[in-house]
C-alpha cells in the first residue's frame, strides 16, 4: 500500500456514509473516533476514508479545514504500516471530537493509537 490518498480512496458516497453511521462500529482514541464498516467496493480499493470535524466545536471554516488536512496527512503517512495485511474492504470515517486545536504531532500519535485499537477490534471478531 502506497503512502498516497488518491481520489478513489476517498469516501464520497452519501448512501455509504449514511449506512456507515447507522450500521458501523467505532473505536476511539480521544480526540479521534473511527467509525468503520466492512463493505464491498466495485474498484480494487481496500479502504475508503473520509474525515470530519464538528461545526459545533469549530465555528470558523479555516479551523475545520486545517484539522481535516492534519487528519488526512496523518492517515496518509500511517495507513501503509497498519493496513498492508488487511484483505476485507472497509469504509472509514475519522472524526475529530476534541474542542481545542491540535498540533500535527498530537494528531499523528492519536491516529496510530486509533489504528492499533481498530486492528485489535477487528482481529477479535
Amino acid at each position: 500500500m502506497e503512502a498516497t490518498y488518491s481520489k478513489k480512496e476517498k469516501l464520497k458516497s452519501k448512501t455509504l456514509i449514511d449506512q456507515l453511521f447507522v450500521e458501523g462500529r467505532s473505536v476511539s482514541a480521544f480526540p479521534l473516533r473511527l467509525v468503520f464498516l466492512p463493505t464491498n467496493f466495485k474498484d480494487d480499493v481496500i479502504i475508503k476514508t473520509g474525515v470530519s470535524v464538528s461545526k459545533r466545536n469549530f465555528k470558523h471554516a479555516v479551523d475545520r479545514n486545517r484539522i481535516k488536512r492534519l487528519l488526512r496527512e496523518a492517515y496518509r503517512l500511517n495507513k501503509a504500516a497498519y493496513f498492508n495485511n488487511i484483505t476485507t474492504q472497509y469504509a472509514f470515517m475519522i472524526l475529530y471530537i476534541g474542542k481545542k486545536e491540535p498540533t500535527f504531532n498530537e494528531i499523528e500519535l492519536k491516529t496510530k493509537q486509533l489504528f492499533e485499537k481498530f486492528i485489535k477490534t477487528v482481529s477479535k471478531s
